[in-house]
Parts: structure tokens; sequence; C-alpha cells
């Protein structure tokens, strides 16, 4: 036997017990997921994208992670350039999406420092930092390889 041969049984060996496990491979994983009220993800993004940029966030940003990520399928990355403005942005995103989309995020994280709050749609994740919390974290950087979808 080569080693690729080996390498090859070793593989489906381990996918085997991953399937028995329950455990599943995002490899193929490449169409979003419906929110929790049927809505198409990418318009929930979208829609949350749209809604930052009308209050003035900076820098608006939508990855797709479909084929990257079994978290969530998108992620909306925004700046805005004080806390109050953060906590200002944070509200009309959940105003406009449960308007828009009739969905309401499962939790919101980081109210209290108002410099990274985090909405957890399911699947869509929406941060917005003050810009000195942003380029700490470089999130864009970090999912370098995700396609970024224009919220025009």
């Amino acid at each position: 036997m080569t080693d690729t041969t080996i390498e090859n049984q070793i593989e489906d060996i381990q996918n085997e017990e991953d399937v028995e496990l329950g455990y599943a491979h995002s490899a193929e994983r490449t169409a979003a997921s419906l929110s929790s009220s049927g809505v198409d993800a990418r318009e929930v993004a979208l829609t949350a994208a749209r809604a930052g940029d009308d209050k003035k966030a900076d820098d608006v940003t939508v990855l797709d992670l479909t084929a990257l990520s079994d978290v969530c399928d998108y992620f909306v990355i925004m700046s805005a350039s004080n806390s109050r403005l953060v906590d200002a942005v944070v509200d009309e995103i959940e105003e406009r999406v449960a308007k828009t989309c009739n969905e309401h995020p499962f939790s919101i994280e980081g109210r209290d420092q108002r410099n990274w709050i985090l909405m957890d749609y399911g699947t869509v994740i929406v941060h917005v930092f003050t810009p000195e919390t942003r380029d700490y974290y470089r999130l864009e950087k970090l999912w370098g390889d995700a396609p970024r979808i224009e919220i025009a």
C-alpha cells in the first residue's frame, strides 16, 4: 500500500466516525439559510447593513460566510464614530430588521460598554464597533477569504 492509499483510508474512517457521531462537514455548504421567520439570511444582512448606513455608520461591510462557517451565513460589520452613535445604530438596525423582515435578535451583547455591540440574528451576526475597537479586532482580515456583498 502506498502512503496516499493509507491516508485516504484513514480519512474515510474519520468521515464515517464523524457521520456516526452526527458531525457535519461544511465543505459543500454554499447556500444561505432562512432566518427563524423564513426570510432569506442575505436579505436580513442587507437590511441591517442599509439601516446602519442610513444611520451614518462608516465602512459598512457584508461578508458572505456560507462556504466558510457553520456558525452563521453573514457578518455585517460597521463602525460608528462614538459610543452614542454605536448605540443609535444598533437601535436603528433592530427596528428596521424587525419592521422589514419580522426578525428579532436572539441576543445583543456589549450594550454596556458600547465599543463593540454584537447582534445575533442566528444566520446573521451584526457587529457595530467604534473605530478603535474595529481596528484592534480586524474581523475583515480574519475572514479575508469571505466574499463581500454590495449593499447598494
